[in-house]
């Protein structure tokens, strides 16, 4: 039996990102490695993230030892309305993307409305390039997609004829299904009740939106609709989507009950979500909110995992869940904390004090030192 002395120190489950990036934008940051967008068509969910995973990404390792984080969704880039399907992953080392995989975890469709899409595809002068022209598309989809599913639930109920597959199809009919979930890139409160009432339209649920400065504008709604809000602390500004943001969104949406986590999209910030779980956790409790540390560390774990569909897996200490942990040297709201040990499935992968046990990523390891 191994004893660790904790005394001082905090144990937390693994940090989840429901919101990353690393593997298909991975460092190096060039344009031979930039995977993220298929920007061909402003509807793709025939792609899946999975296909661009690049494992010996430095990040992984970096997110791992600097932010222990355990878990995390790799998504596709927001150029497109439908931009394919996510992956889960576990923040392990593997020699192939499927090593990595989260067993069992469903897929995510990455869906994105707003200015993205409309700048990418508006300025090559292609449809939409307007808000409205994205609903467009989306419900001349969705209703492909609904007739779709039709064809081929009469086929497995009555037989005849197979209905000719389709690879975009089969993505949207697996979310029409609930079996894959709908990660919905959306900044504006307005567009993302228009979005909700689509989705009541066709039959499927968004399970988070992504980004959601104005997410406190309509805490209300999305509790109603079981819809989670992954947020930032305080990025705001860099467009007009982003402007009209409150440094108290998450402790807002706490008050109300809503479903709300910390998210990245970023691989420098995916090493710090603990910091900026403590910036909102400050932000609302000067706005006169009492968040206590134990429901702060809820939007970086159990609720992640929830919208993730993998909660009764992962995101607490809980007999029988995968053991992923996190031992801190401190206080993890502090800017001077760092994880001193990090766990994986119950296996040690980090380690400060022992430097066989420190993530390195091949890519690192294959490169020529000095005079070499």
């Amino acid at each position: 039996m191994t004893v660790i002395d904790g005394r001082g120190k905090y144990l937390t489950p693994g940090v989840i990102d429901i919101h990353s990036h690393l593997g298909d934008y991975p460092s190096p940051g060039v344009e031979a490695n930039s995977d993220g967008n298929e920007m061909t068509s402003p509807v793709t969910p025939e792609v899946w993230a999975e296909h661009s995973v690049w494992p010996q990404d430095p990040g992984f390792g970096r997110a791992l030892a600097n932010g222990g984080v355990t878990t995390l969704q790799i998504l596709p880039g927001s150029a497109n309305l439908f931009g394919g399907r996510s992956v889960t992953v576990k923040n392990v080392y593997a020699r192939t993307m499927q090593g990595m995989k989260f067993p069992g975890a469903p897929y995510g469709l990455k869906m994105a409305c707003g200015e993205n899409p409309k700048r990418v595809y508006g300025g090559k002068g292609r449809a939409p390039s307007t808000r409205m022209g994205n609903i467009a598309v989306d419900r001349a989809t969705w209703a492909k997609a609904v007739e779709y599913k039709r064809r081929w639930d009469k086929y497995e109920d009555k037989g005849g004829e197979a209905p000719t597959r389709d690879l975009a199809m089969d993505t949207l009919r697996g979310v029409l299904e609930g079996e894959i979930l709908v990660q919905n890139h959306c900044y504006r409160a307005d567009e993302m009740a228009v979005v909700m009432d689509m989705a009541k339209e066709f039959g499927y649920h968004v399970t988070a939106f992504h980004h959601a400065v104005e997410a406190y504008k309509i805490a209300d709604l999305l509790k109603a609709n079981n819809t989670c809000a992954a947020v930032w602390a305080d990025w705001y500004g860099f467009k007009m989507e982003a402007y009209d943001a409150v440094p108290e969104n998450l402790a807002i949406l706490e008050k109300e009950g809503a479903c709300a986590m910390i998210h990245s999209d970023d691989g420098n910030g995916i090493q710090r979500l603990n910091q900026e779980v403590a910036k909102a956790r400050a932000s609302g409790r000067k706005a006169g909110f009492d968040i206590s540390e134990a429901a702060a560390w809820r939007w970086l774990a159990i609720n992640p995992a929830k919208a993730l569909g993998i909660a009764d897996r992962t995101g607490s200490l809980k007999p029988g869940k995968m053991a992923d942990v996190v031992l801190w040297n401190g206080n993890p709201f502090s800017v001077y904390t760092r994880p001193q040990m990090v766990w994986v499935d119950g296996a040690l992968l980090y380690d400060a004090n022992n430097p066989k046990l420190r993530p390195v990523s091949d890519f690192e390891l294959g490169q020529p030192g000095e005079g070499m």
